[in-house]
C-alpha cells in the first residue's frame, strides 16, 4: 500500500510545483541498501547510516511494518524495529512534533516505568523511547524502540522535530514527513513562474 499524507489538492498542487530539495530530492535521497537491509530486521535491532548528510531530522513510524524510517534533510538514514501500542491501548497516528526530551524519564501513568532517551509526542503519555521491542504493538501507546537506537535518536533530533505515525506500509522513495508549516512555506515559496508552468501543462 502506498503511504500518501491526506493534502488537500491545492496544497498538493503548490508543493508540486516547488523544486526545493525539500520534495525534489526525495528519491535521489533513498538508501536503496539501507531499505533492502531493513527488510530483513528482526526484533531489537536497527540500522544507522553513520556517514549521512547534515540537516534536520524527521520520523516516520509505520505501525504495519513496526519500524521507524529516519530522515536527515530528505535522506533516509536509519531505520529500526519498533513496539507501538497494543489493541485497546493503540499508538495514534497523525502529524507530531517533539514537544519534549528528557534523558530519562519514568511515567506518571504506569508504575514509573522508566522511559530512557524520552521524546514527547503528545501531552497525554505519547512518547518515543527506549523500552522492550518484542516485534509487535505491546505498549501501552508509546513507540518503543531498541536502546542504542533511542540513544542515538535522542542526540540526532531537536525539540520542535516532525514525526509522522502512519497506519500504512512503508514505500520506498517516501518522501521525508513534513509539518504543516513546512509545507505551507514551500507552497508559499512557489514562484509564479512555477504556477505557469503547472497551468500550462494542466
Amino acid at each position: 500500500m502506498r503511504l500518501i499524507r491526506a493534502l488537500t489538492p491545492a496544497v498538493l498542487a503548490m508543493t508540486a510545483l516547488t523544486a526545493t530539495p525539500a520534495f525534489a530530492k526525495s528519491a535521489v535521497g533513498t538508501s536503496v541498501a539501507l531499505v533492502d537491509a531493513a527488510a530483513t530486521l528482526t526484533p531489537g535491532k536497527y540500522l544507522w547510516e553513520e556517514d549521512a548528510a547534515a540537516g534536520p531530522v524527521s520520523i516516520l513510524i509505520s505501525i504495519p511494518d513496526q519500524k521507524a524510517y529516519v530522515y536527515r534533510a530528505d535522506q533516509l538514514v536509519a531505520v529500526s524495529t519498533v513496539s507501538t501500542g497494543k489493541e485497546g491501548n493503540e499508538t495514534p497516528v497523525g502529524l507530531f512534533t517533539i514537544l519534549q526530551k528528557k534523558q530519562m524519564h519514568h511515567s506518571n501513568l504506569y508504575d514509573n516505568a522508566p522511559m530512557p532517551f524520552m521524546q514527547r509526542l503528545t501531552w497525554d503519555g505519547v512518547a518515543i523511547h527506549a523500552g522492550r521491542n518484542p516485534g509487535f504493538p505491546a505498549s501501552h501507546g508509546c513507540i518503543r524502540v531498541p536502546t542504542e537506537f533511542a540513544k542515538k535518536l535522542f542526540a540526532a533530533t531537536e525539540m520542535g522535530a516532525t514525526v509522522e505515525v502512519t497506519d500504512l506500509s512503508y514505500v520506498p522513495d517516501t518522501p521525508a514527513p513534513r509539518s504543516d508549516a513546512q509545507l505551507t512555506a514551500a507552497a508559499n515559496a512557489a514562484t509564479p513562474k512555477d504556477l505557469g508552468s503547472f497551468l500550462a501543462s494542466r
